[in-house]
């Protein structure tokens, strides 16, 4: 729809155009997965609500004052809360003098006359990582919103949200985009030619936001596939040899991460010079925003050559639940193998983890697919010729393990010890028939 930035979502377009024409609602929850696009609907949303062209069903605009401050980040009436620090949580804060960045403080500035003298915007990102104590004290915003005052709840998973939360918010589902538009969005955006963005789309499973990371990081592609392959060849490996091998494929995870977190401002650069607006307008707040270690993102960025952190056991306080009050590390034994001023922060270490996951992920249906015959669905077709190396293991054992992965990631998401979770994940990864 003309204004809106949000593709590949049609029923959802409609509605937000509807809103914008009409009445917004005090809460919408826009939930999905992780890179679909839910920010991009929201922002769609703030940027109808708070243009400036008399009629609504021109709205947004993308010209008017309006319009532009919602799309540098400036609009002094849109408010954005995403999590950060060890604990990856955004904090409910002090009572008294709420610290920005925090519900609490959230709520204060919602409760003050708007400057622009419009609608009032607020996007939760991430929302679920509210903690039960932040959520009840948003509930009562949320039962009794100040006039012109719109909440929006963006969340990968509904489900860690209180139900009294759900209860009161406008429910708007995102799933995957296709890949077709996928590569319109690549196309129309320059970041990657045809057959790249082909690849990228598929590989991207449905999620635009991770193809722009992977388009404009061609090390991180590059240093997936060797993980893919190292992920194949530990079928054919004994346990002391997967256990050797999955630090390292943790380590090389993380790598992929830090160069897919750092797209974050690229492509918010790239945005801002495609609509034509000055640079740091559009970056400046996501350089603040940014939860990767500065230090490893200044050396890339840099061109620096310090190595890479190792990624191990984390310090006391970074969160690691270790089931016992004071102590200083994962529970993981390896933890002892090397000084502790070589690894990286727990929080770090953690989405590490998840990349890697998500990679094994891919692998495993792609090795499930290749099985069954149809490689035409195969999501990384440049590693066709390794999947038909690695057939052999049956269909049951690799939907088994899909299972596994999926119950991995919520252990990790739960604060338990990445390396743990991770050992037994490798140990459990099916094993290739050997040749008669």
């Amino acid at each position: 729809m003309p204004g809106l930035l949000t593709r590949g979502h049609p029923a959802a377009t409609a509605a937000i155009a509807a809103m914008i024409a009409g009445s917004a609602p005090h809460a919408l929850l826009i939930a999905g997965p992780a890179g679909v696009g839910k920010t991009t609907l929201a922002l769609d949303l703030a940027a109808g609500l708070m243009c400036d062209v008399p009629d609504p069903a021109a709205r947004p605009c993308r010209a008017c004052r309006g319009c532009r401050l919602v799309d540098s980040g400036g609009h002094a009436d849109l408010h954005r809360l995403v999590p950060g620090g060890a604990g990856d949580q955004i904090r409910i804060g002090d009572r008294v003098d709420p610290e920005p960045g925090t519900i609490r403080r959230l709520i204060s500035e919602l409760a003050l006359l708007p400057v622009e003298g419009g609608a009032r915007v607020a996007i939760v990102e991430r929302a679920e990582r509210l903690n039960e104590e932040a959520q009840s004290a948003l509930l009562k915003t949320l039962e009794e919103p100040p006039a012109g005052v719109t909440i929006i709840l963006c969340v990968e998973r509904e489900d860690q949200l209180l139900p009294t939360v759900r209860s009161r918010s406008v429910r708007i589902r995102l799933g995957p985009v296709g890949t077709r538009d996928i590569e319109a969005i690549l196309g129309d955006q320059g970041v990657a030619d045809a057959p790249t963005a082909g690849q990228l789309a598929r590989l991207a499973g449905g999620r635009p936001g991770l193809a722009r990371a992977w388009a404009l990081a061609p090390e991180a592609v590059s240093a997936r596939a060797e993980i893919v392959r190292s992920i194949l060849d530990l079928l054919a490996a004994p346990a002391a040899r997967r256990l050797a091998a999955i630090r390292e494929l943790i380590a090389s995870a993380g790598d992929v991460e830090r160069a897919l977190a750092r797209q974050t401002v690229n492509v918010a650069l790239l945005e801002a010079n495609r609509r034509g607006r000055p640079r740091r307008a559009a970056g400046a707040s996501l350089l603040k925003r940014t939860t990767a270690p500065s230090s490893s993102i200044a050396a890339a960025r840099e061109g620096s050559a310090e190595p890479v952190t190792a990624v191990g056991s984390g310090t006391p306080d970074d969160g690691d639940s270790t089931g016992e009050p004071g102590a200083t590390g994962s529970g993981d034994p390896s933890d002892m193998d090397e000084p502790r001023e070589t690894r990286a922060p727990a929080s770090e270490r953690r989405r590490a983890a998840a990349t890697l996951i998500d990679i094994w992920r891919d692998v495993a249906r792609d090795l499930a697919v290749a099985g069954l015959g149809d490689e035409r669905l195969v999501h990384d077709s440049a590693l066709l010729d390794e999947l038909r190396a690695a057939s052999g293991v049956s269909t049951g054992e690799l939907t088994a393990f899909l299972e596994r992965l999926d119950r991995s990631g919520e252990l990790i998401e739960a604060n338990a010890s990445p390396e743990l979770v991770l050992d037994v994940l490798v140990l459990s990864w099916p094993r290739r028939p050997r040749a008669a």
